[in-house]
């Protein structure tokens, strides 16, 4: 059995995806961050750097209890013991990586800066808003212009569009006109019509 401890997020609704994906039985832990229930000692013990998601999984390697923070860390671990949605044969496992990291070092905390600073900063930042929405709908394009190869980001189904899926739900958010990306419309419809992809994203309910 696999704890998840998890919000409503992004990052949170990678994990809760990749799980119905793959089908290991997991159970849900929410950790409401807009109460500050990040921070809590036990919470703590488990993810020290105060983010979610985390997991707990009690048959971890060698059978025994194992805990995991960060979201990408998470997703190649679940892969690894699922012995799904990462290939094994070096050339294509590294293209999914790539694009995996793609999205934890760049799409995801530039689409974060977006929306932070065009929905939740207490006083307009002009220069952060243009910054960030203009590095947004680059990264948007980068995407875009990657699906224009193929179904899925990188190959087959993998971990990377499951890691990059759930930012691309806050497009409004983010000044993002998503009409502009085609390819990027389409592969979303294809994932949304996925049965884990929409459980995956209604945890936690």
């Amino acid at each position: 059995m696999i704890d998840l401890y998890t919000w409503a997020t992004p990052n949170g609704r990678k994990v809760s995806i990749m799980l119905e994906e793959v089908g290991l039985p997991y159970r849900v832990h929410p950790v409401d961050i807009t109460k500050g229930q990040q921070f809590a000692p036990e919470f703590l013990a488990i993810s020290p750097n105060n983010k979610i998601p985390a997991i707990a999984d009690q048959e971890g390697p060698g059978g025994k209890p194992f805990t995991l923070f960060e979201s990408g860390a998470i997703l190649i671990y679940l892969a690894e013991k699922s012995g799904r949605l990462l290939p094994s044969a070096p050339a294509v496992r590294y293209q999914v990586l790539q694009w995996l990291m793609w999205q934890m070092g760049g799409f995801g905390p530039m689409l974060g800066q977006a929306h932070h600073f065009r929905k939740f900063a207490p006083e307009p930042v002009p220069y952060a808003i243009d910054r960030y929405t203009k590095e947004t709908a680059r990264l948007y394009g980068v995407l875009d212009k990657q699906l224009a190869q193929g179904d899925y980001v990188a190959g087959d189904y993998s971990i990377a569009d499951i890691a990059i899926y759930p930012w691309t739900q806050r497009a409004d958010w983010q000044g993002i006109d998503l009409e502009s990306f085609p390819n990027v419309v389409r592969w979303r419809e294809r994932m949304a019509a996925r049965p884990a992809v929409a459980k995956g994203m209604a945890v936690p309910t």
